[in-house]
């Protein structure tokens, strides 16, 4: 199975199920799914940055400094939070990743309920290969200064610019 092929639950702008599709024809058709981020830091508090692979099926080549994607069908955020990041990090046995928001995002092209959350990893990371092409742990003041100088993905920088409103607040 493809990435493609994965099941998703369809959702409404109150993010209640109302259908299912495949991943493929969800993004094509700009269905609103369940996606979630997840702020991963290292033991002295720097974020997880990557660049990923230019086969990704939605903004490939992009930087992110979340690590995350879409929840599968039936599957809870929380479920997915800790799967995505076991998976993207390459780690196992992470701690279970604290929820901190949700909300809608949308542009022209795409829609989805975006769960954010934060973790602590502490292991050695192997990010997967298949999701990332490049890697560090950057500061905040790092982070702040590459915002301008590389490109990101826009549904990560709105989940960063939230998270900054929601940890000010």
């Amino acid at each position: 199975m493809t990435p493609s092929d994965e099941i998703l639950d369809i959702v409404d702008e109150n993010d209640e199920v109302i259908g299912q599709a495949p991943r493929g024809e969800a993004t094509a058709r700009r269905l609103r799914h369940r996606c979630v981020f997840i702020e991963a830091r290292d033991a002295d508090g720097r974020i997880f940055v990557h660049r990923r692979t230019p086969t990704k099926l939605v903004f490939p080549s992009h930087y992110d400094m979340f690590v995350g994607g879409v929840v599968g069908a039936g599957e809870s955020y929380d479920e997915a939070a800790l799967r995505e990041a076991e998976e993207e990090l390459g780690v196992s046995g992470l701690p279970r990743p604290e929820p901190l928001f949700r909300f809608l995002y949308a542009d022209a092209g795409h829609t989805w309920w975006s769960a954010v959350y934060g973790v602590r990893c502490e292991l050695p990371v192997v990010p997967q290969v298949e999701e990332v092409a490049w890697h560090t742990f950057l500061d905040e003041a790092e982070l702040e200064r590459r915002l301008g100088e590389w490109s990101w993905v826009p549904d990560g920088l709105e989940a960063y610019r939230r998270l900054r409103e929601f940890r000010a607040a």
